[in-house]
């Protein structure tokens, strides 16, 4: 019988020579390897081959695979146990199933719960209650399927009791093949093969060479033919526009979260935001220019239709992004401000302060404020995040301390560094957080508070002055930050080393932005004035030539 042969009712002498032929290089473990190695067993290898085949709508090139292999592609245990399914031979399946190695107990209850459920179905189907009703009284207690599954099975009889039955031989033939579907699916391998095994075995192979991949920065389907390979042109190390609009020192930058818009804040009093056009080329959209103090910091509502710009000393400005008008003002001039961030219902804003008496604040859009955290656990606030689900508040205080606060349950712990704390950054998942250390490290930490140690990352310049990170590329496997020596630096987050180290700009490179779009774009600021766009190599991105704004 071939794999197409299901009909058939015994098991042909050819079946039974190759169930023969298979057994026997199962047993012969020796002459049957695979593989530069020898780690794949051959018998094995030609049985997950036939699975895929049939999982790609095969089943002729499955059928001749097994024929001319003269590796079945059922086992023997489950060859029996479909003979005997399909012919009615209830006791005989009863047996096999008993009969199988290995099973733990609830999987050989559930398998036998499957025959004798389909066995008397077909009794009661036939108007054989007498025989039905003997077998649950007698047998089934005999067999071990525990309380539940025997209550569950009288159940469904009673239930198909009073719907009543009328069976052809087609649909009694079609619910044995069901039975032996789901047969397949409980029952471990080597007696059944797992699910899509194949797939399954070369997906892992692929994932686990693009983890190990250190420059691995595009979303598109890897090639299985060769080993896969990314070179270092899949970063966005050249420059491919100079943004100068700015008339004074760049603080800070940050791309939306659709990656349509940057915006950027300058020691200049103003903020801008740009457009990303067609080619990954940026124009002036909106000068914000109602600060009278340098702007630090902005941050953009989840809806990309807001924008918050914090000035030193200085109120916070809500933004309309379409529009270019300052909707709204937060706090007063006392309340000194040092970072901003919202929650993910683009409703709800919190601001942090650098005096210890305002703490943390949490407003509504409209102004409104809803709820307060200060006091002696709250000193001064260097910076804030939300995460993207909204359930964690995390912030950085008296310098050298990182709190995270579960939003929901009120929750909390905290991180102490041992060393000043100048910027903090959250994953686009929210499970991770990265802060920069004046001692010239950034530290990566999980926000569930697992880690007792964080990942550490060098090479870049930091001591006097406020830099900042962030993560992106790829599934966010990046870590780039600004330095104090006019560079810009790029770690793959599995390594401490910097494996991309960016030139081009003349002094202290303050922030940094990577597009969550687009992994192949990045936007860094200056104290030189300037920002900097940077993508791949021209070949790469199809970037045209330099242009200045």
């Amino acid at each position: 019988m071939g794999i197409l042969e299901c009909r058939t009712r015994e098991v042909s002498p050819k079946r039974r020579k190759l169930c023969k032929i298979s057994m026997t290089m199962e047993n012969d473990s020796s002459s049957t390897v695979l593989g530069s190695k020898g780690l794949i067993r051959k018998h094995e290898f030609v049985r997950i081959i036939m699975q895929c085949l049939l999982s790609l709508g095969l089943p002729k090139s499955a059928s001749c695979l097994e024929l001319e292999s003269g590796i079945s592609y059922k086992s023997r245990e489950f060859e029996a146990i479909e003979s005997e399914i399909l012919n009615a031979k209830w006791d005989e399946c009863i047996k096999s199933v008993n009969g199988v190695k290995g099973l733990t107990d609830e999987t050989r209850s559930s398998a036998l719960f499957l025959v004798i459920k389909q066995y008397l179905l077909e009794c009661l189907s036939h108007g054989d209650d007498s025989t039905a009703l003997a077998f649950l009284r007698k047998r089934v207690s005999a067999l071990k399927m525990g309380t539940e599954n025997v209550h569950n099975l009288a159940f469904s009889l009673l239930c198909t009791k009073e719907k009543g039955t009328n069976e052809t031989n087609e649909n009694v033939y079609e619910l044995r093949k069901k039975v032996l579907v789901e047969l397949e699916n409980l029952l471990p391998s080597p007696v059944t093969l797992p699910e899509r095994r194949l797939e399954h075995l070369v997906e892992t192979a692929v994932a686990s060479q693009i983890d190990a991949c250190l420059y691995h920065n595009f979303t598109g389907v890897v090639s299985i033919y060769e080993d896969h390979h990314c070179g270092r042109d899949q970063l966005p190390t050249e420059t491919v526009q100079i943004l100068t609009a700015h008339k004074n020192e760049v603080w800070f930058v940050q791309f939306s979260n659709n990656g349509e818009y940057l915006a950027s804040s300058s020691s200049d009093c103003s903020a801008i935001i740009w457009k990303v056009v067609d080619g990954g080329k940026f124009t002036m959209k909106h000068a914000l220019q109602s600060h009278q103090k340098p702007v630090s910091f902005v941050a953009w509502s989840p809806d990309d239709t807001m924008l918050l710009t914090c000035g030193n000393v200085e109120v916070v400005n809500l933004w309309d992004v379409e529009t270019g008008i300052c909707k709204c003002t937060f706090g007063d001039q006392g309340f000194i401000v040092s970072s901003c961030a919202w929650f993910p219902d683009s409703k709800r804003l919190v601001c942090g302060s650098y005096d210890p008496e305002k703490g943390i604040c949490m407003w509504d859009c409209e102004g409104n404020e809803l709820k307060v955290w200060r006091g002696a656990r709250m000193p001064k606030v260097l910076d804030l995040a939300v995460t993207s689900d909204g359930d964690y508040l995390i912030s950085v205080f008296s310098e050298k301390d990182i709190r995270i606060l579960n939003v929901v349950t009120n929750a909390e712990h905290v991180i102490s560094e041992e060393h000043s704390i100048t910027s903090l950054s959250v994953s686009a998942d929210g499970n991770f957080f990265i802060v920069n250390l004046n001692s010239q490290e950034i530290h990566l930490w999980d926000v569930a508070g697992k880690w007792k140690k964080p990942l550490k990352y060098t090479g870049h310049r930091q001591n006097k002055y406020v830099i900042r990170s962030c993560f992106g590329g790829f599934n966010s496997a990046f870590i780039a930050s600004g330095s104090e020596n006019s560079e810009v630096y790029i770690w793959n987050r599995q390594k401490s080393e910097p494996i991309a180290i960016l030139s081009g700009h003349s002094m202290t490179v303050n922030s940094v932005s990577w597009n969550p779009r687009n992994p192949h774009l990045l936007a860094s600021a200056s104290d030189d004035q300037t920002v900097r766009i940077w993508g791949p190599t021209k070949s790469k991105a199809g970037f045209s030539e330099k242009r200045r704004f």
